[in-house]
């Protein structure tokens, strides 16, 4: 038998795909023992190339799948719910008021104490571990407290503690209230004397 491509030759193997016969010039030994002629090795080799095209793309797009998987879901939602909480636990629940301007300091005597018992912590972590000397340095760096609203730091009663740093309280707690003491190591409760408290 001749190879299909030299007739003058005899043929020594046939093709694995379209089982023509070839001469030794002409088969390519793909596997040891197996031979393709030189049209069926080329449509191979563009097969294989298209394959591996396609198999490395779909690796992409599982490696993009698992970048953001369902722990990422799991972490972003539990992100949410967490600050959901906080909020709530801050806030009582009670819609933030649209502007801090627009707070009564005047009935709303606890609001102001516990804002100004965060810009005293402020003033601390900015000023060396030091705390103001009297409230109105607090303004306007630390509480954002604005003309008439200055006159409301009077309803507070606030004094440096070599021991706890400071303390700040209502000036008059609401008759038969719990007076709340703040200090940088927490919160104080203490019974108005000879009062029932509420």
């Amino acid at each position: 038998m001749q190879c299909k491509y030299h007739p003058e030759r005899s043929a020594k193997h046939f093709c694995d795909s379209c089982k023509a016969p070839l001469c030794e010039e002409c088969a390519e030994e793909t596997k040891p023992g197996s031979f393709l002629c030189f049209q069926c090795a080329m449509i191979q080799s563009v097969s294989e190339v298209g394959t591996s095209i396609k198999e490395k793309r779909e690796q992409e797009e599982k490696k993009k799948k698992r970048r953001f998987g369902a722990f990422h879901y799991f972490v972003i939602v539990s992100s949410v719910l967490i600050l959901v909480m906080w909020g709530y636990i801050i806030f009582g629940g009670q819609e933030l008021p649209s502007s801090i301007t627009t707070v009564d300091y005047g009935k709303q005597g606890r609001v102001l104490l516990f804002m100004v018992d965060g810009a005293l912590k402020r003033y601390a972590h900015y000023e060396g571990n030091r705390y103001p000397e009297k409230l109105t340095d607090l303004i306007p760096k630390y509480v954002s407290l604005q003309g008439g609203q200055i006159i409301h730091l009077q309803q507070l009663a606030y004094e440096r503690d070599s021991d706890s740093g400071y303390r700040l309280s209502l000036a008059k707690p609401e008759p038969g209230e719990m007076d709340v003491i703040l200090t940088p190591k927490g919160i104080e409760y203490t019974a108005p004397s000879g009062e029932e408290v509420k």
